[in-house]
């Protein structure tokens, strides 16, 4: 599921030299969906279902948990999701069942364009910092950077502000450990309500748009719609 926004022209130029990029990690440079064959392996003929509907809920719980200010961490969110996404499609849950698929969650596979992107980005100007926000847990995050072998300056996670994006709260702490002000920082999400709250923020924001979906109706813009994280190069 998702909030839709209206695209619109930017008022504003993003800047063409921020100090930092800062990612997105779900679905913006792993790919959530990569547990797929996992859920099939378990649940034949089921797989594809069970990620996409455990996906949707691991969202709607961290909003409704910010909203009603009973935070919890990531993993818990998505293991709360699990178990209400194999309730709903009357698929036996148990404790290994959320062990095995859990585990996968810390071994997403990348984007195709990931990790030439992230290379390419580092070696054009290595005084750049680039980092993660996410609201994963930082066990979580830890574990699938290091999985695929990536680097970053900083690996942020909503956890240390005790409340989930697209909160103000969050994106603060990429300011706060950066030590740079908004407007010198690039956000890159594939998700389309994530992209909307850091624009809110005051992030130059790009949108990475896979799957052509509408946009976000909230009356906010992303700076740039991008198909690919590739086309990030070309800016």
């Amino acid at each position: 599921m998702g909030f839709y926004f209206t695209l619109l022209p930017a008022m504003d130029k993003p800047s063409p030299t921020p100090r930092a990029i800062v990612f997105d990690a779900y679905g913006t440079l792993f790919d959530v969906h990569s547990v797929v064959a996992a859920c099939e392996a378990l649940f034949p003929g089921e797989g594809r279902a069970l990620s996409q509907l455990w996906r949707t809920k691991q969202l709607e719980y961290s909003w409704l948990r910010s909203l009603m200010g009973r935070y919890v961490d990531f993993n818990v969110v998505t293991q709360d999701a699990l178990q209400y996404a194999c309730a709903s499609l009357r698929l036996e849950w148990s404790e290994a069942t959320s062990t095995t698929l859990n585990d996968a969650y810390r071994r997403l596979s990348l984007f195709d364009d990931t990790r030439a992107t992230l290379e390419q980005l580092r070696a054009r100007q290595p005084s750049r910092k680039l980092a993660i926000l996410s609201n994963g847990a930082p066990d979580m995050l830890n574990a699938v950077v290091t999985h695929n072998g990536l680097m970053f300056d900083l690996v942020l996670s909503a956890f240390d502000a005790g409340v989930f994006k697209p909160d103000p709260a969050v994106y603060r702490l990429a300011c706060q450990r950066l030590d740079l002000p908004p407007a010198e920082i690039a956000f890159v999400s594939s998700n389309g309500w994530d992209a909307a709250g850091a624009k809110a923020f005051g992030f130059t924001t790009y949108w990475i748009n896979r799957t052509g979906a509408p946009g976000e109706a909230l009356g906010l813009t992303p700076d740039r719609q991008l198909a690919t994280l590739s086309e990030l190069l070309a800016l």
